[in-house]
C-alpha cells in the first residue's frame, strides 16, 4: 500500500496469504486515516476530535446495520462482516488516537501499557481474528509483540515526539535515571541518558521475546511475517545500541542490508 509514512514494517506484504491482503489494506486504511485525523497536518485538538468522533459514528452505523456514509466504511463493514470481527477493536484504536490529542505525558509504565493496549494491541488481535484464531494464550504473545513494537517505535522517535510536544518515556523512568525533559529538547547524551536508554531498550527487547512464539505457532505464511516482524524490532533495538543510544542524531532505520540479516534469522528459527 503506498503511502507517505515511513514504516518499519511493509503493509500487506507478499509474505502474507493472498486472501488476507486485501482486508489488512483496508483496515490499515482505517487505522492510518484515523491516525493521521490525530496526528498530522495543522488541525486544532477540537477540530481533530471532531474528526475522530465522526469515525465513531461510522463504527456505529455498522453496528446498527446502517449504510456507512464513506467508502472506506463500507469496504471495512463488508470486511468486518467477512470475518466475523466486532467493531469495539477499532474503536480501541479511535480512543488511543483520542488520546494522543489531549495526553502527552506518561507518568508510570503502567500507564503507558494501557495506551499501547488501545493504540497498538488491536492490530495483532485482528490479524489474528483474520484467521480465526482467539485463543488466550496467542492474543497474550500478540499483546507482547505489538506492545514491544510501539516501544520500540517510542524509543527511536524521541526527538520526532518532543517536536511535537509529546514525550512516551514514562516520567518516573527520567526520574529514576536523572533525566529531565529539558535534556531531551537539547539532544543531550550522557551517561544517565544511556543507561534510561540501555534500560528501556532491554525492557522492549524481553517483551518481544516474550511475544515471538506466537510466529511458530501460527505457522504458514503469515508465520513467516511475524518471525520478520519480530526480527525486525529486535533489530532496530540492535541499532538504537549501536549508535550508543543517540537517537537524536542518528535515528535508527530498517535499510536493504538490515533485511537481508532479519531474512536469515528469521529463516534460523525454524531450524
Amino acid at each position: 500500500m503506498s503511502n507517505q509514512h515511513y514504516e518499519n514494517f511493509p503493509v500487506a506484504s507478499p509474505l502474507l496469504p493472498p486472501a488476507l491482503r486485501a482486508p489488512v489494506r483496508v483496515i490499515y486504511a482505517f487505522a492510518r486515516s484515523a491516525d493521521d485525523l490525530a496526528d498530522e497536518g495543522d488541525a486544532s485538538p477540537d477540530e481533530r476530535i471532531t474528526a475522530l468522533n465522526a469515525y465513531e459514528r461510522e463504527l456505529d452505523r455498522i453496528d446498527a446495520g446502517s449504510r456507512p456514509e464513506t467508502d472506506l466504511f463500507r469496504r471495512l463493514a463488508a470486511t468486518l462482516k467477512q470475518y466475523n470481527i466486532g467493531t469495539q477493536l477499532l474503536r480501541d484504536l479511535l480512543s488511543a488516537f483520542r488520546q494522543d490529542v489531549r495526553q502527552t505525558r506518561y507518568q508510570d509504565f503502567a500507564s503507558l501499557l494501557d495506551y499501547c493496549s488501545r493504540s497498538a494491541n488491536p492490530v495483532g488481535r485482528i490479524m489474528l481474528a483474520l484467521i480465526g484464531e482467539h485463543r488466550d494464550a496467542l492474543l497474550m504473545q500478540s499483546d507482547a509483540i505489538c506492545t514491544s513494537l510501539q516501544l520500540i517505535n517510542f524509543l527511536q522517535d524521541v526527538a520526532i515526539d518532543w517536536n511535537k510536544s509529546r514525550v512516551y518515556l514514562p516520567q518516573e523512568d527520567l526520574q529514576r535515571f536523572g533525566v529531565n525533559e529539558s535534556q531531551i529538547a537539547l539532544g543531550k547524551v550522557d551517561e544517565h541518558w544511556r543507561l534510561l536508554m540501555k534500560f528501556e531498550v532491554a525492557r522492549a527487547r524481553q517483551m518481544m521475546l516474550d511475544g515471538a512464539p506466537l510466529a511458530l505457532q501460527v505457522g504458514g505464511r503469515l508465520g513467516w511475517e511475524l518471525r520478520l516482524i519480530a526480527q525486525g524490532g529486535l533489530r532496530v533495538l540492535d541499532k538504537i545500541e549501536s549508535v550508543d543510544y543517540d537517537v537524536f542524531r542518528r535515528r535508527p532505520t530498517l535499510h536493504a542490508g538490515d533485511w537481508l540479516l532479519m531474512c536469515w534469522r528469521a529463516w534460523r528459527v525454524v531450524l
